[in-house]
């Protein structure tokens, strides 16, 4: 069983910054495709971002060039990024593994993802 808390949220004018990350137990942690997904009001839930194995990085069109995500292995953590913030990602940022080996677009699948956190709010206010 693997555990996921997220932190880092937050409440940012638009056309800021913020970051956060997320934090897996585990031992296993480094073979895993972690991603971010988030839900808005009203919305369902929607792929941000995901990094596998080997590091290779799959992002939404709508965040690409505006987030990045990375990871630590050695301390469990995956970050998203987040640098000019519209108001439209305001959502509750989710973090979630997969303990399978994903790539491309596959990572985008929220049905790959075994572990799921209980997200951080991110408002962008205007």
């Amino acid at each position: 069983q693997v555990q996921l808390v997220e932190s880092g949220g937050g409440l940012v004018q638009a056309g800021g910054s913020l970051r956060v990350s997320c934090v897996a137990s585990g031992r296993t942690f480094s073979s895993y495709t972690m991603g971010w997904f988030r839900q808005a009001p009203g919305k369902e839930r929607e792929f941000v971002a995901a990094i596998n194995w080997i590091r290779s990085t799959y992002y939404a069109d709508s965040v690409k060039g505006r987030f990045t995500i990375s990871r630590d292995n050695a301390k469990n953590t995956v970050y998203l990024q987040m640098n000019n913030l519209k108001p439209e990602d305001t959502a509750v940022y989710y973090c979630a593994a997969d303990s399978t080996p994903s790539v491309a677009a596959t990572m985008a699948r929220a049905g790959e993802y075994d572990y799921w956190g209980q997200g951080t709010q991110v408002t962008v206010s205007s």
